[in-house]
């Protein structure tokens, strides 16, 4: 089923034969190069904050709002975009995006404390939240049907490429200069997006002419509400013992309320913020759905790893980043293959073969150990980044390609916040399965640790000897020896938990598999394209 929305009956053949005068290549770039500089702003950030918190006089724990003032701002816009479109235009919003993205980079840097530089964020965030569902939609519509998958391929590479390389050069530009730098590389790189979105970005027929009414300010203030306690419970949650502690459970209920309250008004309103019948679309429904669980896996492993190398195997935080950089070489090249392969495959197998393979490269890395080589590390990384292509591009096109080209819009926000909010959810459940697995592991090795093991018994008096041997007396080598013990217990807790973990993130993306199945067959996905965009 399809939603319909009305337009004005004098631009319906406008609108099905409008294309832009720029050169559709001349558009992919003019829009990616904002929207990559937004998503690698995501990550870039993560292996700086020591330097952050050390330079501002904060602990660790209060410089994670860094992240999370971003995310949280990010997300509010990221199903807004559509609706202000309506209001001011796409591509004033696009530029005006642009814009306070950039000034709020220049705040960033020059940043004097912590609420400084948090404030600076949450405007980053609106900013960086505005373009992301822009670009997506200004390359559906400004490449013909047939060759969607090219523009997906295009937006896909900026998408799933960007937060691969986020650690890698934000461990390099701390390293090297400072901090500040991460942000201040923005100033050069918004100035050139500004101007190429200026020259080679239209707005069509159907934006020029939309109905221009009052502000839903209530849907905007629930749907901000919904998700900075969402988020704000994600963050904090494991940090306080969830619901153990009474402000989680009551910035639970604030936001189990002002999503009922947002739904509730959105489906009630006659011009609402967000465009929830949308989801009436099959394809995009399921769509929808299954990039919700790719955020989860995708976010999940990708924080996962770094903390790995980092905690259990010494790496520090550049090595770390190149380590894990591999997985931006398999992205790149699956983008391209899969650019390729969909105009020819049916986007159903490829989405099945891409879970297929992230599945299994993410159970690979459940095999690690405490003595892996970084070979070990590298093979499946690259694996994982090349099903990112197989999944993004035919998942987004069959996702978007049922839908009217003034439903694109709106519907961009909502696919894109429900990738963000998976990737929320997957760091936060990942982050507690970590600490509480690790517990766990803990207890079930320490009931081993008896004076009836023998291999125990041997292994506590052979470190015991080495330690006489270096010129400890018999207590304090005793005691030494029990302190290593217990470490290495906690290592081996430690693996454990992460193996688990990395282990269940790939039996989720299996799962999607069978999901991909739920699509409309590539026929009828292409004959009822043709269909739509007559109309």
């Amino acid at each position: 089923m399809s939603t319909h929305v009305d337009v004005p009956t004098s631009t319906e053949g406008e609108q099905a034969e409008w294309s832009p005068a720029a050169n559709p290549w001349m558009i992919a770039v003019s829009v990616m190069i904002a929207t990559f500089m937004v998503v690698l702003d995501s990550s870039v950030a993560n292996v700086a904050l020591p330097h952050i918190a050390g330079n501002l006089s904060a602990s660790t724990d209060e410089s994670t709002w860094v992240l999370t003032s971003y995310l949280v701002s990010n997300a509010i816009m990221l199903p807004a975009a559509g609706w202000i479109t309506r209001r001011i235009g796409r591509k004033r919003l696009f530029m005006i995006s642009i814009v306070v993205f950039t000034t709020a980079s220049l705040l960033c840097g020059i940043a004097i404390n912590l609420p400084m530089l948090i404030m600076a964020r949450v405007l980053q965030g609106f900013g960086g939240g505005g373009m992301q569902p822009l670009a997506q939609s200004i390359l559906l519509e400004s490449f013909p049907p047939r060759r969607h998958g090219t523009a997906m391929a295009v937006y896909g590479a900026g998408i799933v490429v960007a937060p691969m390389i986020g650690p890698t050069l934000g461990g390099w530009i701390t390293d090297s200069y400072s901090w500040r730098w991460i942000f201040y590389i923005n100033l050069p790189v918004g100035l050139l997006a500004l101007i190429m979105v200026n020259l080679y970005i239209e707005d069509p027929p159907y934006i020029r002419q939309a109905f221009r009414g009052a502000i839903d300010y209530l849907g905007f203030g629930l749907m901000a509400l919904w998700l900075g306690s969402l988020q704000l419970l994600l963050d904090k949650g494991q940090e306080a013992d969830w619901f153990a502690a009474t402000w989680i459970r009551w910035i639970a209920a604030i936001s189990v309320i002002a999503f009922l309250g947002f739904i509730f008004r959105e489906f009630t309103d006659r011009e609402p913020i967000v465009q929830l019948r949308v989801l009436g679309n099959r394809d995009f429904c399921v769509g929808t759905l299954i990039t919700g669980i790719y955020g989860f896996v995708l976010y999940g492993t990708t924080a996962l790893l770094p903390l790995f190398l980092q905690t259990l195997m010494g790496y520090p935080a550049l090595d770390s980043g190149l380590a894990v950089s591999p997985r931006g070489i398999g992205s790149l090249a699956s983008m391209i293959v899969a650019g390729i392969l969909v105009k020819y495959v049916d986007g159903r197998l490829m989405v099945a073969a891409g879970f297929a393979i992230l599945g299994y490269s993410t159970i690979m890395l459940s095999h690690i150990n405490l003595g892996v080589s970084m070979v070990s590390i590298i093979i499946p990384n690259i694996l994982n980044g090349f099903s990112g292509g197989l999944i993004f591009v035919p998942l987004t096109t069959m996702a978007m390609g049922r839908l009217r080209k003034q439903e694109i819009g709106n519907a961009s926000g909502i696919y894109n916040l429900m990738r963000n909010l998976g990737g929320s959810i997957g760091i936060s459940s990942v982050t507690t399965m970590l600490v509480r697995g690790s517990q766990t592991h803990q207890n079930f090795l320490a009931a081993n640790i008896t004076v009836g093991n023998s291999g125990v018994v041997a292994m506590l008096h052979g470190m015991q000897a080495k330690l006489s041997l270096g010129g400890a007396d018999t207590y304090t080598a005793h005691q030494k020896a029990l302190g290593a013990l217990y470490e290495s217990m906690q290592r081996q807790a430690s693996l454990l938990a992460y193996t688990d973990n990395f282990r269940w993130l790939g039996y989720f993306a299996l799962l999607c598999i069978p999901l991909a199945l739920l699509f409309h067959g590539a026929r009828k996905h292409a004959h009822d394209t043709l269909r739509i965009n007559s109309e």
